[in-house]
């Protein structure tokens, strides 16, 4: 067990000793409190709420910790295979699948520590700039949900929901990393998910076949279920659904992922 965590924290190291790993967190933080100043300063702002602004950020800034976490998580397995030192980790004491596990672990870590960036700093920015006080029931609706939950509830099952499209958009994205060796392809396909996967899905929201329901773009946007209690995205599509239609989907591309990876001939 020792043994695998070390593992882990060579693959993190591997990511925090790099200089662009510095500079998303730097962005990150340079848009939230850039937003939240001009907000506070320009002329006929400093009336809003601290939730509401928290909300804007997050929906703007969410996408690019998603995308943060593509990057890396395409270089993760990929670059391994491009630079050559994939042969110098098969040849150590550990197994493929702990190679493997680790490198998947330290994305996710990476991906949680750039989403608790997010809520941190824009929780605490704007609950200094604008305050986090106002009706319980304004601030709700200035959210969009009229859920009987406090605003700080909300916000944390908002970025749970966000948390859970991302894992899967960046586990697309290790697949693809590990069964193709390009990290360049799995950035490319894991970004037309997030960028194109909002479009696909409006157009497949109208058609009316079973089939759609079990397609894995119509539920990777689950925060559609704050909106109200009971809230279906489809007829019988219920939160539950999405969720168990993730599963499903998340289970078949670990085990492709993994097949491959033990499977595969490093040296081709």
């Amino acid at each position: 067990m020792f043994d695998f965590l070390q593992l882990v924290a060579n693959e993190n190291l591997k990511i925090y000793r790099r200089i662009r790993t510095w500079i998303m967190f730097g962005i990150l933080v340079i848009l939230v409190l850039a937003i939240s100043l001009i907000a506070r300063y320009m002329p006929g702002g400093g009336d809003g709420s601290g939730w509401s602004m928290m909300m804007t950020e997050t929906f703007l800034l969410f996408i690019m910790v998603t995308i943060f976490t593509v990057v890396v998580s395409a270089e993760t397995v990929a670059g391994e295979f491009t630079s050559g030192t994939i042969k110098l980790l098969l040849i150590r004491p550990w197994s493929r699948s702990k190679i493997l596990l680790s490198k998947y672990i330290s994305v996710m870590l990476f991906a949680f520590a750039l989403a608790a960036t997010l809520f941190v700093l824009g929780f605490g920015v704007n609950a200094l700039l604008f305050g986090m006080g106002g009706a319980r029931e304004e601030i709700l609706a200035a959210l969009g949900t009229n859920r009987d939950i406090s605003p700080f509830s909300y916000m944390l099952a908002y970025y749970g929901f966000e948390f859970i499209s991302l894992i899967m958009i960046v586990t697309v994205s290790f697949m693809i990393s590990t069964v193709f060796r390009s990290g360049g392809l799995a950035i490319g396909l894991s970004l037309f998910f997030l960028m194109g996967g909002s479009v696909v899905t409006m157009l497949l929201m109208q058609l009316d076949y079973a089939w759609v329901d079990y397609l894995l773009l119509i539920h990777l946007d689950l925060t559609n279920y704050l909106i109200e209690p009971g809230f279906e995205l489809r007829d019988g599509v219920t939160l539950g659904f999405s969720l168990g239609v993730l599963a499903a989907y998340y289970v078949l591309i670990i085990a492709v992922t993994w097949l491959v990876f033990n499977k595969r001939d490093v040296a081709t």
